[in-house]
């Protein structure tokens, strides 16, 4: 992939990410928080659905997508199983109860928000299989165009309830996430017409489905694991404790998400350079380097967060005071894990990638059993530190695989830096009484003594800045 389509790609997720940014202050200034506690399970269920039902096909169809011919039939083979089966679930339930769905996620007894919460799932599944054409056909600025119009719909539909005095229920809620939803699919279907038509008349290649499905199934259970080491947090926040506890947790991680967004740029670009560097023969140890340098970075992004994290209670109603304190400990996860992903390359290297899995299930099961422990007594507190834990061990786990079966690196910064930022995090989640200033003071002098340790590195993020700024000032004083 040149670097103009990694750009066309993120692109969206970037514009997307910064959309979020204003909508999630406008949805809690808005909607109870109650409210929002129960948006959140939407979206758990709903990567679940969609993880599930795909039966691992989605995965299979990106395998075989450049080796068939007939790309129409190879939609259809993949799609349709899972479609059916998760058209079969919903409609289970809708004769058992109208209900059900709204029951069980929301605790809401409403037949209108179970068919919201239906529509949702059903064009949120339909979504994946079509944004994975757009990937294949490599067309950046389409995909990136459906990542923001929808929360530009969502964003339209929610200010359109204060103009006109709409009243703001869950109700409300739910609807806008649905259309917002359905724009996506629209969108998605329309730019991909010339494929998905001419599957809906090819058949189904049985053989075809069956030698997918040895591909896939096997990735269904690291797949879960990996889907629950990020959702157990809200699952026992739902279950354990109350949607007002889930409001200000799901706000915490979602601002935290942010950082998902350059976490998932930066997997897209390292996965084929360091596999492009081990094909070369290319001296791994800048490998070395390159951990240090995201170290001091990861370091430094969360010394910035933790110093001005009580901006939030500026952009936030009074009872997401929690927020601030909590953000932090959210950030563990998207951060931690794109460090575990350049920590971890020789799994990748060697092909060994059931370590991988067996790094998520450790992790997953400590998060699960730390859920249960702290929930009940520390309610969103308790989510975040058990999920931060979960990660830093995800990291250790996986590195420490790496090590095993490729070759060793320095590990005793790695694990320290990382172990201070967990501690802090961890500690300002619990100690939220101690005060803003007193944290503020805690988190510049853990930076101060990082900017020692970080020497090296801070001296060339400051040359390299510092010639490409000379080389823009020349380039516009030539202009």
């Amino acid at each position: 992939m040149t670097p103009r389509k990694i750009a066309a790609f993120s692109l969206g997720p970037l514009l997307g990410a910064a959309l979020s940014f204003v909508a999630l202050p406008a949805t809690t200034w808005i909607f109870s928080t109650a409210d929002v506690g129960r948006i959140s399970m939407l979206q758990v269920v709903s990567n679940f659905c969609t993880l599930l039902c795909s039966l691992g096909l989605d995965q299979a169809y990106v395998r075989e997508y450049h080796e068939v011919a007939d790309k129409p039939a190879l939609l259809k083979t993949a799609s349709a199983p899972g479609g059916a089966l998760l058209l079969l679930c919903i409609a289970a339930l809708f004769i058992y109860k109208p209900t059900a769905l709204s029951s069980a996620l929301f605790s809401l007894d409403s037949a209108t928000v179970s068919i919201w919460a239906a529509v949702f799932l059903v064009a949120a599944y339909v979504s994946r299989f079509l944004s994975l054409i757009l990937r294949m056909q490599e067309r950046g600025l389409a995909y990136s165009a459906s990542q923001v119009l929808p929360k530009l719909v969502f964003l339209s539909i929610i200010f359109s309830y204060v103009f006109f005095h709409i009243e703001h229920d869950f109700i409300a809620l739910v609807t806008a996430q649905a259309l917002s939803t359905l724009t996506v699919m629209a969108l998605f279907s329309w730019n991909t017409r010339t494929e998905w038509l001419p599957a809906l008349k090819a058949g189904i290649d049985k053989e075809k489905l069956i030698s997918m499905s040895r591909f896939g199934m096997p990735l269904i259970l690291g797949s879960l694991a990996s889907w629950g080491l990020v959702a157990a947090d809200r699952l026992f926040l739902r279950g354990l404790s109350t949607f007002e506890e889930l409001g200000i947790y799901s706000v915490a991680a979602s601002i935290a998400a942010g950082f998902s967004i350059f976490s998932g740029i930066f997997s897209t670009i390292w996965a084929p350079t360091v596999y492009k560097w081990a094909a070369d023969g290319a001296d791994l140890k800048k490998i070395e380097s390159i951990i240090e340098y995201m170290l001091a970075a990861i370091f430094f992004i969360f010394i910035l967060a933790g110093s001005l994290s009580w901006l939030l209670q500026y952009l936030l109603p009074g009872m997401y005071i929690q927020v601030q304190y909590l953000v932090t400990a959210c950030m563990i996860s998207p951060l931690l894990y794109a460090l575990s992903e350049v920590t971890a390359s020789g799994i990748g290297i060697a092909r060994k990638t059931a370590y991988s899995m067996v790094a998520s299930l450790i992790a997953v099961l400590i998060n699960v059993l730390g859920n249960y422990i702290l929930i009940p007594r520390f309610g969103a507190a308790g989510a975040a530190i058990s999920t931060a834990f979960a990660f830093w061990l995800f990291l250790i786990c996986r590195t420490e695989f790496s090590c095993r079966v490729w070759q060793a690196i320095p590990r005793a910064k790695l694990y320290g830096v990382t172990g201070v930022i967990l501690t802090l995090a961890i500690c300002m989640s619990l100690f939220q009484n101690i005060g803003r200033s007193t944290w503020v003071i805690i988190w510049l002098a853990t930076g101060a003594i990082g900017a020692f340790f970080f020497g090296p590195s801070l001296n060339t993020a400051y040359r390299l800045a510092s010639s490409v700024l000379s080389s823009f000032i020349r380039s516009f004083a030539r202009g």
